[in-house]
Parts: C-alpha cells; structure tokens; sequence
C-alpha cells in the first residue's frame, strides 16, 4: 500500500499539509469542503507538491518536518520534482 504526504495551495495562497492513503480522493474531499476545516474555507486548493511512502509513520513524520518549514521553504521542495 502507499500512503502520500501532500502540500495543497489554496486559493488564499495559502499553503496546506497532510499524509493520505488515497491522494485523488483526498485532494476531491478537500474541494468538496469535506476534508478539512481550514481548506473549507479557503477552495479551491489546488496539489503543489506530494512524496510516496511505503509506511504510514514515515508518511506523517514527513508531514510534521513539512509543517515545520517556512513558507518559502515550502515553495521551494515544491519546486522539486518527486
């Protein structure tokens, strides 16, 4: 199984981040106004960036040192390709 940690830009310019096992639906229940109360607000969001992992633990520590950058920071790794 896969699991996703991804990076969304909301119409705001803001940036938003989470883990996900399935990054299509994800990405559908954020724009539905399903997902999250801070992208509910701020739609639509739009995928910036994303990485794979084989392990779930590795998929959410990889979004707690995500949330943790700045934003340029965060502009920056999605600059990078996977």
């Amino acid at each position: 199984m896969e699991y996703f940690t991804y990076m969304l830009e909301c119409s705001d310019g803001t940036i938003y981040t989470g883990w996900t096992i399935n990054l299509n639906k994800r990405l559908a229940a954020h724009n539905a106004g399903k997902a999250s109360r801070y992208t509910r607000s701020r739609l639509p969001a739009k995928l910036l960036y994303f990485e794979r992992y084989t392990e779930p633990s590795a998929a959410r520590k990889r979004e707690v040192e995500i949330k943790k950058l700045t934003r340029a920071q965060k502009k920056a790794l999605a600059n990078t390709k996977e």
